[in-house]
Order: structure tokens, then sequence, then C-alpha cells
């Protein structure tokens, strides 16, 4: 097969029969995006598999039905890959939010505490 990369193997491949279509999970500065390869497999005169991008206009039906699915496909890995960002910010964020409340609390106590000892001092001002 001509899709055969060992470093990146498809994300996903959805099948209708002989047609196939394999969706590619890259990496870009605005973060992951996918892209799919739409082929037809066929065994070539020695009996080896292959793919190819040409389709029979009879396949055509077959193929927008796959392109649909596949984009529905995609659309879940989106959003996959959406929920385990916001699970990975929420862990690496909870000790920072920790601190951030430890700290505000200190601050919380100090100025209380501040304001009680100013009221003690000037006992004309909580009359």
């Amino acid at each position: 097969m001509n899709e055969v990369n060992q470093g990146n193997p498809p994300r996903d491949v959805l099948r209708d029969g002989n047609l196939k279509a394999s969706v590619w999970r890259n990496e870009s500065e605005k973060g992951p995006f996918y892209s799919v390869n739409l082929s037809r497999v066929y065994r070539d005169d020695q009996g080896d598999l292959r793919d190819s991008q040409s389709f029979a206009t009879g396949d055509l039906l077959r193929v927008a039905e796959l392109a649909r699915k596949t984009y529905d496909r995609t659309q879940e890995l989106r959003r996959e890959d959406r929920q385990m960002e916001r699970s990975e910010a929420k862990r690496s964020d909870a000790p920072l939010l920790d601190q951030d409340r430890q700290e505000q609390s200190r601050e919380e106590f100090a100025a209380r505490r501040t304001g009680s000892a100013r009221s003690q001092k000037n006992p004309e001002h909580s009359r």
C-alpha cells in the first residue's frame, strides 16, 4: 500500500468495500488539524494491494457518502482533541489555582486583620 508511514500512522481509517478514507492528524502553530486521503484499493498484476485516487463513475455516490462519514469522524476527533487539551490544562493549572487561592486567602486575612487592628487603635471609628 502507498500509505505505509511508520512515523505517523493514520489516526483512523474508514472503509466502504474497496473504498478507503485515511484520516491523518497533523500539527501546526495553531494546533492539530486533520487531513484525509480518499482512495480505492485494488490488486495489481502481481497480487499486491495498491491504492488509487481514481474512481469509476459508479463509485462516486459511495465516495460522497464515505466523505460525509469521514467529515463526521474528523469532527469527533477534533472534539476529543479539545477535551484532552482542556483536561491537560486543568491538570497543569490545578497547582497554580491552589496557589492563587492560598495567596488570595492570605491577602484577605491580612486585610481583615489590619482592618480590625485599625478599628481597635481608633475606637471613635467604630462608633
